[in-house]
């Protein structure tokens, strides 16, 4: 595990540069695969497809753990290949966890793009000292989803975003400054406290978004965040999208409650933020950042190397991120 040596911030991409596009957990089908191969050539960059990618079995993986691990194995150790792109979440990824060392991660600097249930593997590439991307999946980039994957792509050649987004009424103002990572929170709690973490003496921010869940399940697996790491360290929240939840319990908003539970942490909280299941504003998970959040807006702002580029999040920009749930 990463303990306590300068954060491996990936090489930006250049024109001509391949990208491999890879299935660590559920099938998603040729078509879409070859969709986001043609949205990565119009990005200038090579499409290299996993050579088990498209290996439906009865489980609805892409392949067996060992064929997917070997697929995301190979995008790693091919220096030739310069980014990775996972083509869906859905389940399976914490398969994959005992079979690739975390070693392999800083050996192999490369930005990795993935959500949802790619949570899991971000979680670990970030706690093994390297950023990567919680992005839109290959799913996503065959529609072509915008903003999204248009940040994406940026990010990837060097423009970095300054996200600034309106005021929220469960916000909750103040300055902070660590690491942001976090994700799915049904994935990431999956992880969170296990030998799979930061280093103890590291700031973090913490963002997390959900879907199809219910507000007791929520509620639990945000209490067992509570349980598992340090919150003491956790200098900043960010709430991101929270969709087709089952409201359960006597709250009006997810954000409401999450809110009133947090009531002994004197730290900023953004809520509303437009990442998520179907909501992909690429965040730089493992990056130092801060977060300022006031009355009227909060902007999260990422503290490395690139070309800084504020970026405005509208509500025509939430309304144009909803996408199909696959």
């Amino acid at each position: 595990m990463y303990q306590g040596k300068k954060i491996v911030q990936p090489p930006f991409l250049k024109e001509g540069d391949k990208v491999a596009l890879v299935s660590p957990a559920y099938w998603v089908p040729q078509e879409a695969i070859q969709l986001a191969a043609d949205t990565i050539r119009r990005w200038g960059l090579l499409p290299v497809i996993g050579p088990h990618t498209n290996n439906l079995n009865v489980n609805a993986y892409a392949g067996t753990a060992d064929e997917r691990a070997a697929d995301l194995l190979w995008a790693f150790e091919n220096d030739q290949i310069k980014a990775i792109v996972c083509s869906r979440g859905g389940y399976g990824s914490i398969h994959l966890l005992n079979r690739i060392l975390t070693d392999c991660y800083r050996q192999h600097p490369k930005w990795m793009i993935g959500h949802g249930d790619i949570t899991i593997l971000l979680y670990a590439i970030a706690s093994a000292g390297m950023m990567c991307i919680h992005g839109p999946m290959a799913f996503q980039i065959a529609g072509m989803q915008e903003p999204a994957t248009s940040l994406a792509r940026s990010i990837l050649f060097g423009t970095v975003p300054q996200y600034q987004i309106a005021g929220n009424p469960y916000n909750q103002c103040g300055h902070a400054e660590g690491v942001l990572i976090g994700g799915n929170l049904s994935s990431y709690s999956a992880v969170a406290g296990t030998k799979y973490h930061l280093t103890p003496k590291q700031d973090i921010i913490l963002f997390i978004e959900e879907v199809e869940e219910s507000l007791h399940a929520i509620d639990r697996l945000f209490y067992m965040l509570r349980l598992q790491i340090d919150f003491e360290k956790v200098k900043g929240i960010i709430f991101g999208t929270f969709n087709s939840i089952k409201y359960d319990l006597q709250f009006g908003s997810v954000e409401q409650m999450l809110v009133a539970h947090l009531y002994d942490l004197d730290i900023p909280i953004c809520c509303g933020f437009p990442v998520g299941s179907d909501s992909c504003i690429p965040m730089i998970e493992g990056a130092p950042c801060s977060l300022d959040v006031t009355t009227e807006k909060a902007v999260l702002t990422f503290n490395i190397d690139g070309t800084r580029q504020p970026y405005t999040i509208e509500k025509a920009d939430q309304q144009m991120l909803r996408v199909i749930d696959m």
